[in-house]
C-alpha cells in the first residue's frame, strides 16, 4: 500500500513541475516578446528577446523543481 502512494505522489510531483514549467515558459516569452516590440526595431533582436525569456523562465522552472524534488521530507511528530 506504501509504494502505491508513493508512486502516486510521484506522479503527481510531475504533473506540478511541468504545470509549472509550462506557465513559466509562457509567461516569460511573452514578457520577452513585449519588451522586444518595445524596445528593438530589428526582428532579429526581437526574437533573441523572446528567446532569452524563454530561457530565464525554463530555468527558473528547472531550478525550483529541482530543488522540491531532491528535498528532504522531514516529518516532526507532535508528542
Amino acid at each position: 500500500m506504501a509504494e502505491s502512494k508513493e508512486i502516486y505522489d510521484v506522479n503527481a510531483k510531475w504533473d506540478a513541475y511541468l504545470d509549472v514549467g509550462v506557465r513559466r515558459f509562457v509567461y516569460s516569452s511573452a514578457t520577452g516578446l513585449l519588451a522586444g516590440f518595445l524596445l528593438f526595431r530589428s526582428p532579429v533582436t526581437r526574437w533573441a528577446s523572446v528567446a532569452f525569456g524563454a530561457g530565464v523562465g525554463i530555468g527558473s522552472a528547472y531550478s525550483e523543481c529541482s530543488h522540491k524534488f531532491d528535498a528532504v521530507e522531514t516529518h516532526v511528530s507532535k508528542d
